[in-house]
């Protein structure tokens, strides 16, 4: 099949990570792959260079920008148009807000006979004004009459995406997002040089957090959990994986709060990186305000990793209190807090709920049994068969 996938950006983070490894996949299946992607700026990195080092094509549609431009947008609706027009894909598969409003949009008029669309997260949620979420909301329920499947990497989403109204419950697949398992190996990492580098000593307590320094990531909850917790257990220390534009915001309030010398900022590390910091970790701490699926948690818990969460979207689909981590309601800093004390407190615990972790997440999280489930989905697509569930 002539495969085309659709994002909107191809900065280091989960859904980009996703659609990576799917086109990777289905190329080495030997399907015709192409990605399409906006222009890749920011400060969060990018992954055009391994796209671009990909035997599937790799394009470029310079309008399709991030920020909204109704003059860029209709210049990027024409282009996708007449792109899919020249490459009479099998399956358009879109990612993202933009991508997926405009990919599927373009796609029909283009007379594609399957689009899917995935959501790695609700392009509208808790974090955004209520007349965002109307506007955003309105988008997807036009755009869901305009594709066959609708794939979703946690049940939440599917959850989420019916109770507003947004598709028919047929349309929709839950597909794990997959990674390279085999690369998250915790027997060929080397945890306390890690730790030596970060001058982290070896009877401290490191818990660890993946996530840009911006907004909704949940620094500003992470903080005040930070500065409740070392309260109660001072062998604890932190260390932030990523970087952002807000990085220097949260060092001037870590420092406010008397926290600076217990934190540990690694900037923008590439993905190839996690395996061997997470190895060097104890606890993975994940306060996102909103999520799809935390790639990150799964990472860790690969690593036998245990994980504190906001009980919110897709983690508790990973997370199970008491046997891979923990969960704290959203916005609760003290019992978010509490639960990592119990943890650095309880040596036996964390290496029960690491173990727990790993081998479930070996099973759930392989980016071949993802690949293998996309391309079932869209070989009963394209013979007519309904998508989803």
């Amino acid at each position: 099949m002539r495969i085309v996938h659709l994002i909107t950006r191809l900065i280091i983070g989960g859904a980009q990570e996703n659609t990576i490894l799917t086109c990777e996949g289905l190329q080495e299946i030997g399907h015709d792959v192409h990605l399409l992607t906006g222009p890749t700026t920011g400060p969060e990195g990018s992954l055009v260079d391994r796209a671009r080092a990909g035997e599937y094509a790799y394009e470029e549609i310079p309008d399709m920008v991030r920020r909204v431009s109704p003059v860029h947008e209709v210049r990027a609706l024409r282009a996708l148009r007449r792109r899919f027009e020249q490459l009479r894909p099998d399956v358009v598969h879109t990612h993202s807000s933009k991508a997926g409003v405009l990919g599927r949009i373009a796609a029909h008029q283009a007379g594609v006979p399957c689009i899917v669309h995935t959501i790695h997260g609700m392009s509208f949620n808790r974090t955004q004004p209520w007349y965002v979420r109307t506007v955003y909301a309105m988008a997807e329920r036009t755009c869901a009459k305009r594709c066959r499947t609708i794939v979703s990497v946690a049940d939440a989403m599917t959850a989420q995406a019916l109770a507003a109204g947004i598709g028919r419950p047929e349309q929709f697949e839950t597909i794990r997002s997959g990674m390279v398992v085999d690369d998250f190996n915790p027997a060929a990492q080397d945890p306390a040089a890690t730790r030596r580098q970060w001058g982290v000593d070896d009877d401290a307590v490191l818990v660890g957090t993946v996530a840009r320094l911006f907004r909704n990531k949940g620094y500003e909850q992470l903080i005040k959990v930070i500065d409740a917790a070392v309260r109660c257990e001072p062998s604890l220390r932190f260390v932030w994986i990523g970087d952002g534009a807000d990085r220097g915001r949260y060092e001037d309030e870590l420092r406010r709060r008397g926290l600076r010398d217990h934190v540990v900022l690694t900037g923008l590390l590439p993905p190839a990186e996690m395996p061997r910091v997470l190895a060097a970790i104890d606890i993975l701490a994940h306060t996102s305000q909103w999520e799809g699926l935390p790639r990150a948690v799964v990472q860790a818990m690969l690593m036998r990793k245990p994980a504190v969460s906001f009980a919110i979207d897709g983690a508790p689909e990973v997370v199970r209190p008491g046997e891979t981590g923990e969960l704290a309601d959203l916005g609760d800093i003290e019992g978010f807090a509490a639960f990592l004390v119990e943890l650095a407190r309880d040596a036996n615990r964390r290496a029960a709920c690491g173990r727990a972790g790993r081998e479930r997440c070996l099973a759930e999280f392989d980016h071949r049994t993802m690949v293998d489930c996309l391309d079932r989905l869209y070989r009963r697509l394209v013979r007519g068969e309904e998508g989803g569930r």
